[in-house]
């Protein structure tokens, strides 16, 4: 069963969240669980160092060697994520908007602003 659902245009990631939960939550084996999980972002994490290594130029890609785009990678990396963020049910807008409040006073005088 194909789920229907519109995939296309932009998504907060309230959104990304509930699509997310919506397509896994279709199929009885639902999340994996959660070192699995870790297990699958590292191994996302991998195959995007190894395009960014290939496109810096420090390891080429063997003549043989299939290779997906950077965007489909970083795609797979944070699909993974926001399933690990579902099963325990955090919500990822409030997370990154808690970091960046964290930067924000932690670093303002790490680094020279633009003029």
């Amino acid at each position: 069963m194909k789920m229907k659902n519109n995939f296309k245009g932009k998504k907060t990631l309230a959104e990304l969240q509930k699509l997310v939960d919506r397509w896994i939550n279709q199929f009885e084996e639902g999340y994996w669980p959660p070192l699995s999980q870790l297990a699958s972002i590292m191994e996302e994490v991998g195959e995007v160092s190894r395009i960014i290594n290939a496109l810096e130029g420090y390891k080429k890609f063997k003549p043989d060697e299939k290779v997906e785009p950077l965007d489909e990678e970083l795609g797979d990396l944070l699909f993974s994520l926001i399933c690990l963020a579902n099963y325990y049910k955090i919500d990822l807008e409030c997370a990154f908007f808690k970091i960046l409040k964290k930067y924000d006073e932690r670093d303002v005088n790490r680094w020279t602003l633009k003029k």
